[in-house]
């Protein structure tokens, strides 16, 4: 079968803008529920299928906020070797050493999260319970991004070393085809960071860490594997794409041991965690009475437009790819 190049390549596009993609995203936010106290599951529980829905809208805000894009990554190797310990961990320290466009340009993954936390905790002291529930929802976005390692890389969809699509391989492919089937989620109880910067530069560390491992496995195994049996041809909304194969897939999967599994495990206490140092810091306010609460037509009106926006930029998208 021969396919136009433009069609044959959307799914060699860069995959950086969705993260663990639309199912690891949503199971990560929807399992870190249950790692929570009581306290805090009486409120968070009836509000699961709204935590699991809009776990995805920070990825869907990059087709409508152009400042989106940074805050799902950074490229650390940028600035030197590992420890990495040229880039200071404090933002205005980095600032003043490379300026702020520099840092926008690389990512500010590690520094946004401690920004989400403040917000958050400034929500749970308002007890304001929709802006709880959106922050905590976007804020487990970012955390679950922070444990990618090809979100801690400048080589994030391998595009350096002619590995064009393993992006989407390693944090999209591999979950959709094994997470249900053999992870194991079980991922302990929440519990309170002392310093939520310390933990986000802890997370984002071991990313950059493993990213080598990450493309390393990947062009040993592709080596091994004829371009015939790599793809295969499936259809993502209509369109016909080029995917990595379900054979390719799972024996990267199995390559790598457990570590898409791990990172995820991780993701979720993280996140829970997160929510609950947010609650702590906030003094613990009583959650009960929140629970049942209606979001603003205002915030109603924005979730529709993120939405449209979001279907308007994958349409786009899928016409380009099929001229």
């Amino acid at each position: 079968m021969r396919l136009p190049t433009a069609l044959v390549c959307c799914l060699l596009l860069p995959f950086r803008l969705n993260g663990w993609g639309f199912f690891a995203h949503q199971r990560i936010n929807r399992l870190a529920v249950f790692s929570l106290p009581p306290e805090m599951m009486a409120f968070y529980k009836p509000q699961l299928d709204f935590i699991t829905q809009h776990a995805v809208d920070p990825d869907k805000r990059r087709y409508a906020v152009a400042a989106e894009g940074p805050r799902h990554f950074i490229d650390i190797d940028h600035y030197g070797p590992p420890p990495f310990d040229s880039l200071p961990r404090g933002w205005q320290a980095a600032v003043d050493k490379y300026t702020e466009d520099t840092l926008q340009r690389h990512g500010i993954l590690p520094w946004h999260i401690p920004r989400m936390m403040a917000r958050l905790t400034e929500a749970f002291m308002a007890r304001d319970a929709a802006r709880i529930l959106k922050l905590s929802a976007e804020l487990g976005h970012y955390i679950a991004d922070a444990h990618v390692p090809l979100h801690a890389s400048a080589n994030h969809n391998g595009q350096l070393t002619n590995q064009h699509g393993i992006h989407g391989l390693w944090e999209s492919r591999i979950p959709e085809l094994a997470a249900d089937q053999t992870f194991d989620y079980l991922a302990g109880h929440a519990s309170y960071i002392a310093d939520v910067q310390a933990f986000a530069w802890e997370i984002v560390l071991s990313s950059a860490l493993a990213a080598d491992t990450v493309l390393r496995l990947e062009k040993e195994l592709s080596a091994q594997f004829p371009p015939a049996q790599r793809y295969a041809y499936e259809k993502r909304n209509g369109i016909l794409v080029r995917n990595f194969s379900k054979a390719y897939a799972l024996a990267y999967h199995r390559r790598m041991g457990d570590m898409v599994e791990r990172r995820m495990r991780l993701s979720i206490r993280a996140t829970a965690s997160c929510w609950y140092t947010a609650w702590v810091n906030a003094g613990q306010p009583a959650l009960t009475e929140l629970s049942g609460k209606h979001f603003p037509a205002e915030d109603v009106q924005q979730f529709r437009q993120l939405d449209q926006a979001w279907r308007k930029g994958v349409q786009a998208g899928q016409k380009a790819c099929g001229e």
